[in-house]
């Protein structure tokens, strides 16, 4: 069978005709032969998207921009995007377009926390991303209200630096050169003094070396007597140490408890000790036999003749006795009882 020129010039323009489709759709990221799916996104400014531009995912490629479409008022531009590579998307992830000067503006899609994951053919949120510009901009404004403090400072020192240098502030400076002068003289004069001080011949300081070398001469001559001194110190300690103390305590602890016990004995009625210093009955008696006493005394005193008879012719004496004791009996005054 012969085919005609005509049917081959037209299978070959079919052909060519679906190649460039297939091509150019393979250039906009669709794919036929693997597993790819949509994603949209909303923008109000997308800083120079164009289509096949790379959808980016913590720095690899999953996708492509498809399409990019929007109304006649401009106010939202819906962004087609096509991914080329199965992951799961978090429903709380944004897509942001980064604008490369020197590059590709792509967009890049920061994943969320969540555990529910987009669909395919949804849309996913969008946030604002500052460019390259901006973001050198944000980094530079710290370094410039730095640069701007530093100028502050620097002006201050230089007012400063200019009031110092004011008449009245270099007068001042020169008196304090001045003292610094005089001051520096009385440190000479004063280290001189310090050598005199030192001199290993005349100084003071080399006189009480002199005094301490000389007292330790004579501790040096006298060590055997230290040795005496300390051995026989040592010995008494020994004598005191060996001592039998405990012993000593105990029995004057003995001492203690008895002499406590013949106190508390002494306070009470009981034994003849104690009824001597308790017992009024025998002070009574005593008191009342130092008062008959004193009545016998005074009435032998006052009436002899009732007690002893010399008389041969004489009788004896038969008046009263005593009943009290005379007025003169002080030391002795009599009790009457009752």
């Amino acid at each position: 069978m012969k085919i005609s020129n005509e049917t081959k010039i037209g299978a070959l323009t079919a052909i060519a005709i679906t190649i460039m489709v297939l091509g150019f759709n393979f250039l906009k990221g669709k794919t036929f032969f693997g597993t790819s799916h949509s994603l949209f996104a909303k923008y109000t400014n997308v800083k120079g998207l164009a289509s096949s531009n790379p959808v980016m995912i913590n720095g690899l490629q999953v996708g492509t921009v498809y399409s990019i479409t929007t109304d006649k008022n401009m106010k939202e531009i819906l962004v087609n995007m096509t991914l080329t590579k199965d992951v799961n998307i978090p429903k709380n992830s944004f897509a942001s377009i980064k604008n490369n000067p020197l590059g590709t503006t792509s967009i890049e899609i920061k994943l969320g926390d969540a555990t529910d994951f987009l669909p395919k053919n949804d849309t996913i949120q969008t946030e604002t991303s500052a460019g390259i510009l901006d973001e050198a901009v944000q980094e530079i404004r710290p370094v410039l209200g730095q640069v701007k403090n530093a100028v502050k400072s620097l002006d201050s020192v230089l007012m400063t630096l200019a009031g110092v240098l004011d008449p009245n502030a270099k007068n001042n400076i020169r008196g304090i050169l001045e003292n610094l002068s005089k001051t520096t003289a009385g440190l000479t004069v004063s280290s001189a003094s310090l050598q005199t001080l030192l001199n290993t011949q005349t100084g003071a300081l080399a006189k009480s070396l002199n005094n301490v070398s000389s007292f330790t001469g004579n501790l040096a001559n006298n060590n055997d007597k230290l040795t005496a001194v300390m051995t026989n110190l040592d010995k008494t300690t020994a004598n005191l140490s060996n001592l039998d103390l405990e012993k000593t305590l105990t029995t004057l602890n003995g001492t203690i408890g008895e002499l406590k016990s013949t106190i508390g004995k002494l306070n009470t009625n009981t034994g003849t000790a104690g009824l001597l210093l308790n017992d009024t009955k025998l002070y009574n008696n005593l008191t009342a036999s130092a008062n008959k006493l004193n009545l016998l005394l005074d009435d032998l005193k006052t009436n002899p003749k009732r007690y002893i008879s010399f008389s041969v012719f004489g009788k004896k004496y038969k008046g009263d006795a005593l009943v009290i004791p005379l007025p003169d009996t002080v030391n002795a005054p009599y009790i009457q009882q009752k």
